[in-house]
């Protein structure tokens, strides 16, 4: 099951979304409910929901300052309920990576479509994670590109949690450093620092554990899977392959059966 908590101050709201959704038929366990910010971070930090549904507006703390300070100990996929007047509050959500935006009064439809498209990209995750761990030559990938430490300095976390939602975007380090207002030269240097890796090098380690997965279900040709993780230049994708798992795309293709 995914585990799911929900902030919102107004009880007949927060009342609502327990109710009107059938989360078991989605697969979502509701493992907590919070009615202000503080509270919804104090339950994120003890239940480490694998999804918060918030408001934006609420005593104590907002929504965009919870999931922020949260976001430094955990990660989290982030759902926010807004009305038309929190869009200026909606806008700082952008780089908190929010996975999308409700407005309120809340369309249970939308609400029940959201949570599908986010429980399938969950499950999808889990299952890459699951495969690759059962994969001997794929140990290395999974040490360089798996998981974060509670200990790791926040922006190198941060770092890492934005390649694994966008590692099929153009990502670049100068692009990085100015979504977490720090230096490229720092950012670089920190990071290499907590993870023995350089941050092209994590984010190739963590394309071609994407690479793999799809390449494993046959339904895509070679070139395919290299645009769907990232790679604009099929050649390269080829070469990153071959790098990292010591085989080029069609000889991995062969040796699994394929």
């Amino acid at each position: 099951m995914i585990n799911l908590l929900i902030v919102e101050d107004e009880r007949m709201i927060r009342q609502g979304l327990l109710y009107t959704i059938d989360w078991t038929a989605l697969g979502v366990s509701i493992i907590g409910e919070a009615s202000n910010g503080l509270e919804g971070y104090e339950k994120i930090i003890d239940l480490k929901p694998d999804i918060v549904l918030t408001d934006i507006k609420m005593p104590k703390m907002n929504g965009i300052e919870m999931i922020e300070a949260a976001s430094q100990s955990l990660f989290f996929h982030k759902i926010i309920l807004s009305s038309y007047s929190d869009f200026s509050y909606a806008q700082k959500g952008i780089k908190l990576e929010v996975f999308d935006y409700i407005l309120k009064p809340v369309d249970a439809r939308i609400l029940n479509e959201t949570i599908k498209k986010l429980t399938v990209k969950i499950a999808n995750n889990r299952e890459i994670e699951n495969r690759a761990k059962k994969m001997p030559y794929f140990e290395e990938l999974l040490e360089g590109a798996g998981y974060t430490k509670d200990s790791m300095n926040i922006y190198v976390k941060q770092c890492i949690e934005y390649i694994r939602e966008n590692y099929a975007e153009k990502i670049n380090n100068e692009e990085m450093a100015d979504r977490l207002n720090v230096s490229s030269s720092y950012l670089s240097r920190v990071f290499k620092k907590e993870t023995s890796h350089t941050i092209t090098d994590y984010l190739n380690r963590y394309r071609v554990m994407k690479a793999i997965s799809l390449l494993q279900t046959n339904h895509y040709r070679i070139y395919e899977v290299a645009y769907r993780v990232g790679f604009s230049n099929y050649k390269h994708f080829c070469t990153v392959f071959k790098k990292y798992v010591s085989y080029s795309p069609s000889e991995f293709m062969n040796r699994e059966g394929k």
